[in-house]
């Protein structure tokens, strides 16, 4: 029997940040991987072509069954499974080519939105189960992250694979503010290695779940 590949995914440093919390999370979670799935993982440039050519590619070469990318939501206090990827780019400020397009398609043609192919409910109780704050968010933005998004569950849905989003908080170094809300790395990657098991475990989202959402 094949063994379920899994491909996880975080962003480099954007932003003028000195680093990413979802790639040093994403390492963290390969470190310390024990499970009988083969877990690759990749380090997106946070470029918006470069970044949708890089994962496109990985999906093409190693057909996982399973795809994960995460990015950084800073200001949010809970790991988020986002649930829509939206086919609208709005650059707030420029991705790390300095490109800042504004009010355009991710694909055109394509699809208005195209809906996680995860278990976002299963995975938001198995990271609760395991003390991880998390919930849904029915918005992954405009940036980087909602096009990767997008092209994820496209390239999935070519493949016969899933494939979704996670958003994660920032980490304490990162922040100045006291009132912005922030947690570990180890703390981040116990939540990303639960969702991935509730992947692996075949969880299916129940309409009754109550797993909160997140604004």
């Amino acid at each position: 029997m094949k063994r379920p590949v899994i491909l996880l995914t975080g962003f480099e440093p954007f932003g003028g940040a000195g680093s990413n919390p979802s790639w040093e999370a994403v390492q963290q979670v390969k470190a310390d991987w024990q499970e009988e799935a083969a877990l690759h993982i990749a380090c997106l440039p946070v470029v918006f072509a470069e970044a949708a050519e890089r994962i496109d590619a990985m999906i093409t070469l190693l057909e996982p069954d399973i795809v994960v990318a995460t990015g950084l939501a800073e200001g949010r206090a809970a790991m988020a499974a986002e649930v829509i990827a939206i086919n609208r780019i709005d650059a707030r400020i420029p991705d790390n080519d300095g490109m800042q397009p504004r009010d355009v398609p991710v694909s055109a043609p394509g699809p208005d939105g195209l809906f996680s192919t995860l278990p976002v409910k299963p995975m938001v109780k198995a990271m609760l189960e395991v003390g991880v704050p998390a919930g849904l968010s029915y918005s992954a933005g405009t940036f980087v992250c909602n096009s990767t998004f997008y092209k994820v569950v496209a390239a999935q849905s070519r493949h016969g694979g899933m494939g979704g989003f996670i958003h994660v908080p920032a980490t304490p170094d990162m922040v100045e503010r006291a009132d912005c809300p922030t947690m570990s790395v180890e703390v981040i990657a116990t939540g990303l290695h639960a969702a991935l098991m509730a992947c692996l475990r075949g969880d299916r989202d129940a309409p009754s779940l109550e797993t909160g959402t997140i604004a």
